[in-house]
C-alpha cells in the first residue's frame, strides 16, 4: 500500500478538490459491518508497532491525512492483536497507556522506534508479514516502561494505568473490533465503524484523503 502512495507522492501536493474519482463499493471500499454507521463521522486507524509500513504511515503520511480530514471527522487509533502473546498484549497495552496519558506522537514514535529502530520509518516495499517480523527489542513490561522513562515520563504510575479498567476495556474493544471489521493486514482504515478502505486501490495520498472524507460525511 505504501508503495502505491510513495510512487505518486508528487501528486499529493495538488489541491484535494482536483481528485474527482468516483469511488465504487467493492473496489475502493468495502462494507465490513451491518450495523448503522457511527453517529459521529470518524476515522479509525488499526496498526501495529511491529509493522514497518505502519511506522512509515505514522511518520510520512498520517499528519497530512489528519490535517485534511473534514472538520467533523474524529480520528482514533487502535492496536491490533496479531501476535496473541504476552508481549504482544503488553505492546497493545502501551498504546492504551499512551492514549490515557495523552502522550501523543512522541511516545507513539518512541514505541515504534524501540521495536523497529528508527530505520523502520522507511517502511518496506512489500506487504508486512506478521509471521516473520524481527525479534522485538521489547520483551516485557519493564522494557516498555524504560521507553517511557527515557522520554521523560514518570513511570511510577505506569502499572496502575496499564492495569486499569479503562485500559482493559480499550484492549477488549480493539480485539472485538479487529474481528468484527475483519482486519487482516495493517495499516487499515475503518470509516464510521462500517467501511474499510481498500488500500490496494489507493493511488495517491490525495485520493486516500478524498475517499476517507467521502465515506465519512457523504456516503449513505
Amino acid at each position: 500500500m505504501i508503495k502505491h502512495i510513495a510512487l505518486a507522492l508528487t501528486l499529493a501536493v495538488a489541491p484535494l478538490s482536483s481528485f474527482a474519482a468516483q469511488f465504487v463499493e467493492g473496489k475502493h471500499f468495502t462494507q465490513v459491518s451491518d450495523k448503522a454507521p457511527s453517529a459521529q463521522p470518524k476515522l479509525t486507524e488499526f496498526y501495529s508497532f511491529y509493522c514497518h509500513n505502519c511506522f512509515n504511515m505514522e511518520t510520512q503520511y498520517l499528519g497530512d491525512i489528519k490535517a485534511n480530514l473534514n472538520k467533523n471527522v474524529k480520528f482514533d487509533s487502535k492496536h491490533v492483536d496479531f501476535m496473541n502473546s504476552e508481549i504482544g498484549t503488553e505492546v497493545m497495552r502501551s498504546l492504551a497507556v499512551i492514549q490515557e496519558l495523552d502522550a501523543g506522537d512522541k511516545m507513539t514514535h518512541a514505541m515504534f522506534a524501540a521495536i523497529q529502530g528508527d530505520e523502520g520509518a522507511n517502511g518496506h516495499s512489500h506487504d508486512h508479514d506478521h509471521s516473520a517480523h524481527e525479534k522485538p527489542e521489547l520483551n516485557n513490561r519493564d522494557d516498555i516502561k524504560k521507553v517511557f522513562a527515557d522520554k521523560g515520563f514518570d513511570v511510577s504510575k505506569y502499572d496502575a494505568i496499564a492495569d486499569s479498567k479503562a485500559v482493559n476495556d480499550k484492549i477488549d474493544l480493539w480485539r472485538v473490533q479487529q474481528r468484527e471489521f475483519r482486519i487482516q493486514s495493517v495499516p487499515a482504515f475503518i470509516v464510521n465503524d462500517k467501511y474499510a478502505v481498500n488500500m490496494g486501490q489507493v493511488r495517491t495520498l490525495g485520493e486516500l484523503i478524498d475517499l476517507i472524507n467521502y465515506l465519512a460525511v457523504e456516503h449513505k
